[in-house]
């Protein structure tokens, strides 16, 4: 949904299938303590989250409920805990630099396709590196004080909403600026009086009980997103608000879970300086079918980000 390529495609692209948050992250991330925020509602590769990718085809695993994503973004370590961070650090870039002295005298040696899996592997310790540097750098920067009691993890239905408030002071306090929110085939929504999976309902095999109920759970999925945009809206930055100066995507991979297709897809942008109110119907067949992966391009060049090309893009969209 993230990238526009498969997986099975990836090796023959220049960017691999990374997603776009991704993306962005490495091209602005490291302003921020977090490059990104990567957040689901479940986190088992085996029908669970799976939006985020990197460059090297690595999926980046979710936090999966409120309590961990308020440690990440409000909890300190203890002034002891910082010097045994910093003596991992040191010693994460001693083995990467061995590691890495290592590779190069390798790749002199071997045939022209083992030496891309070589290539393929020195982008991944390149993230490891960078990933260190950006640890190293905010070590001693105090994260920013709580604005609410750490939350108690719950279930999927109650936890929504928190997840959807924390990732809203990450963007306030500008501890990030790209984050994600999954909602995974396995979200149990018992407590909205619903006795199956999200996944098993978006196979409703067109029988009314099991529609009224996908129903019944997407309108609460709906109306969560929409508190999440009114949240934003009443934060103040700078001239507007936060909502004026984000982008928030909404939407799904598959056009219908019943018949798995991935066409037609439902997409929904707020916020972000975007003219609104607007239903647009693209085309999504033949030689003039506007991919996804053009909105992806439009976002990019939102944020500053110069590039005319993102995954299978053909174009901007506008």
């Amino acid at each position: 949904f993230l990238s526009g390529v498969l997986h099975s495609e990836a090796r023959d692209r220049k960017n691999g299938n990374v997603a776009i948050d991704q993306y962005l992250a490495e091209k602005v991330g490291n302003q921020t303590r977090f490059p990104s925020l990567t957040v689901g509602s479940e986190g088992g590769i085996h029908g669970g989250c799976q939006l985020s990718w990197t460059r090297s085809g690595v999926r980046v695993p979710p936090i999966t409920n409120p309590g961990d994503l308020f440690d990440r973004l409000f909890s300190n370590d203890s002034p002891k805990r910082r010097l045994e961070r910093k003596g991992e650090n040191r010693l994460q870039k001693s083995i990467l630099d061995a590691v890495n002295d290592e590779a190069k005298g390798l790749s002199k040696k071997v045939n022209l396709e083992d030496r891309e899996k070589l290539d393929e592997y020195f982008t991944s310790i390149r993230d490891v590196e960078k990933r260190i540097e950006l640890r190293r750098r905010w070590a001693d920067h105090p994260k920013p004080n709580a604005p609410l009691d750490k939350p108690a993890n719950k279930n999927t239905v109650d936890d929504l909403p928190i997840l959807y408030e924390l990732i809203a002071l990450a963007l306030q306090t500008d501890s990030t600026r790209i984050a994600t929110l999954e909602v995974g085939g396995s979200f149990l929504p018992q407590n909205l009086g619903i006795d199956k999976s999200y996944h098993s309902l978006s196979h409703h095999g067109n029988k009314a009980d099991a529609i009224t109920d996908l129903i019944k759970l997407e309108t609460y999925q709906i109306e969560q997103y929409g508190k999440f945009l009114g949240r934003l809206q009443s934060i103040q930055d700078g001239e507007g608000t936060l909502l004026d100066s984000t982008s928030v995507l909404f939407g799904s991979g598959i056009g219908s879970g019943n018949s798995h297709t991935n066409s037609d897809l439902p997409v929904i942008v707020a916020g972000g300086g975007y003219k609104h109110g607007d239903f647009k119907k693209v085309e999504s067949k033949g030689l003039n079918k506007v991919r996804l992966c053009n909105l992806y391009v439009d976002l990019a060049q939102r944020m500053g980000v110069e590039t005319d090309f993102f995954g299978n893009s053909t174009g901007r969209f506008s």
